[in-house]
């Protein structure tokens, strides 16, 4: 069933590196992904230096890779971690957990072409209402500070064809559910293509907090 999806973009998780061989070998590009999610779902801990190791070799246009986060962590953890970062950073996507700050938004933004948003905190359900405000509060701030970088969303297929300007998203949908309806992982994958998010942002109004 995967070779049927021989010319797609992949994301393999380190967390579950079963088919990398394979998916660097009939994908159009593979997108690394350093498996933090799973990791903190299932209350465990990496060592980051077997990530960086299982990349070394995988790392080369058009493939790229997600840099270490810590899901929960303080601005100067997931800081720390970006700046250990040990390879080119046109290969390279930081996370901008949409929990933290604008200023964290603005400095992958400066240093980096390529950002990962992962949902946190209170906007951990993707497409929330208070996702959404927050999503439209970081485009709002990325758009006035000029070219709009390459933003991914992690866990974000749902909001594809929304109108944020995402570059790219992923999702298990096809991995996972296609066993549970018998349909074609090929097929399934090719109605994915075919929605497109936005290449522009329109401003849109912010809801102000109220302060008692």
């Amino acid at each position: 069933m995967l070779h049927r999806m021989a010319g797609k973009n992949f994301c393999v998780s380190f967390a579950d590196p079963r088919d990398a061989e394979t998916c660097a070998q009939i994908g159009q590009s593979v997108m690394w992904d350093n498996g933090a999610y799973s990791l903190y779902t299932r209350g465990k801990t990496v060592d980051w230096g077997l990530y960086y190791n299982w990349l070394e070799p995988r790392l080369g246009h058009p493939h790229w890779a997600v840099i270490p986060d810590v899901i929960g962590g303080d601005d100067d953890a997931n800081l720390e971690l970006v700046r250990q970062w040990p390879f080119r950073r046109e290969f390279s996507a930081p996370v901008w957990h949409m929990g933290v700050s604008l200023d964290i938004l603005a400095y992958h933004a400066d240093e980096f072409g390529r950002i990962c948003f992962g949902s946190s905190g209170a906007f951990w359900q993707v497409g929330s209402e208070a996702w959404s405000r927050r999503c439209d509060e970081a485009f709002n701030f990325l758009a006035q500070r000029g070219a709009m970088p390459w933003v991914h969303m992690l866990r974000g297929m749902a909001v594809s064809g929304k109108r944020w300007p995402f570059a790219s998203v992923d999702s298990v949908n096809v991995a996972r559910n296609y066993k549970d309806t018998n349909a074609c992982p090929e097929a399934m994958a090719r109605t994915i293509d075919a929605v497109q998010c936005p290449i522009s942002w329109h401003r849109q109004p912010e809801q102000m907090e109220l302060i008692a």
